[in-house]
């Protein structure tokens, strides 16, 4: 199962700038890859693991901004038809095992 964070976040004043920043930083320390600029995925266990990661991400919500969290089956995930610099790239392969930090 896979989760995606999609969010748009108000960079006008340099308090927002810095919640933007560490929100984005807790993101990739916290295992996702980042997909575009504000959408980051990661490969989860399940839907327990799917949860625990809500809860994780809701205690470190910056304080104004959008932030929409989705989750995809591993064959949802790899049937993402995915365009860069005008050309198909080919679908990502699942993670065999997690990766334990």
């Amino acid at each position: 199962m896979w989760i995606l964070v999609m969010f748009d976040l108000p960079t006008d004043t340099k308090q927002q700038r810095k919640e933007a920043g560490a929100f984005r930083n807790f993101l990739l320390d916290d295992g996702f890859e980042r997909s575009q600029f504000s959408v980051y995925a990661r490969f989860v266990n399940g839907k327990e693991a799917f949860a625990t990661r809500v809860t994780r991400i809701e205690r470190h919500l910056p304080s104004s901004g959008d932030i929409q969290i989705l989750n995809f089956t591993d064959r949802q995930y790899r049937d993402v038809v995915h365009f860069s610099d005008q050309g198909r790239r080919n679908a990502r392969e699942n993670p065999q095992q997690l990766v334990m930090f």
